[in-house]
């Protein structure tokens, strides 16, 4: 990965963090963005001053569509990658579902990597990869979880498509679906931490590895994708689950 220059969107926390780390390391130039000025910061304190720390809220569509001329003004001329890793989950029965909720997570998960892919095109090399982060939700039944796993599922289908239509072009776009994950993403459903705790370790049991993901092993699976390691893959969902499709 050294002197490649690589985007990682929802790059300040969690797993695009994690993927931003592994990738600086690596001597990569790592292109993160966010929303919340705190995450930003820390983002920018734990990252190379090489890293590039901007703010974008993938869920607005203007930041979405103008994410590639923003990277131009910032002296970015190519992306040798892309990991569309931004996105939310909110949880609960179809009874107490807003149509706020599924537009949230509509606007988030699947319109905001949608149109900022349409966005970088200009400054995608040949080759290059974009990676979009999916879920093990897509394909599996979680109760409480139907909004997400349907933006989840869109998510696994555009890759597909996408792949097809971009591999002309020299850029191959995959699609990663992680299993349970201990991320920030559970510190935001208004849970008091023990309770939210709790819930992680009762996702990770349902795994065959009887544990919860971190991070840094999904990120491990994201520079590989957008790597000249999986040169031969495009169009494929890439699941990486703890076995939580085989209990």
């Amino acid at each position: 990965m050294k002197n490649k220059t690589l985007l990682i969107t929802g790059g300040t926390t969690g797993i695009g963090l994690a993927t931003a780390q592994l990738l600086a390391a690596d001597g990569a130039r790592v292109i993160v963005t966010g929303r919340n000025p705190e995450t930003l910061a820390a983002a920018r304190a734990q990252l190379p001053a090489s890293a590039l720390v901007l703010k974008s809220d993938s869920g607005q569509l203007a930041d979405a569509q103008a994410l590639g001329s923003v990277l131009q003004q910032h002296g970015v001329t190519r992306l040798d990658g892309a990991f569309l890793n931004a996105g939310i989950g909110k949880f609960g029965p179809i009874d107490a579902a807003t149509p706020q909720d599924f537009e949230d997570q509509f606007a988030i998960n699947v319109r905001g990597p949608y149109f900022q892919i349409q966005s970088l095109l200009p400054l995608l090399a040949n080759p290059s990869a974009i990676v979009i982060n999916a879920s093990v939700v897509a394909g599996v039944n979680f109760e409480h979880a139907s909004i997400y796993s349907a933006t989840k599922a869109a998510v696994v289908s555009l890759g597909r498509s996408l792949g097809a239509e971009l591999a002309p072009r020299g850029i191959r776009v995959n699609t990663l679906s992680p299993g349970p994950i201990e991320t920030p993403i559970f510190g935001k459903l208004g849970l008091p931490a023990e309770a939210a705790k709790n819930l992680i370790d009762s996702l990770g049991q349902g795994t065959l590895l009887k544990r919860a993901g971190q991070p840094a092993e999904i990120a491990r699976l994201a520079r590989f994708l957008l790597s000249e390691d999986s040169s031969f893959i495009v169009g494929e969902d890439i699941v990486a689950d703890g076995g939580v499709r085989h209990v």
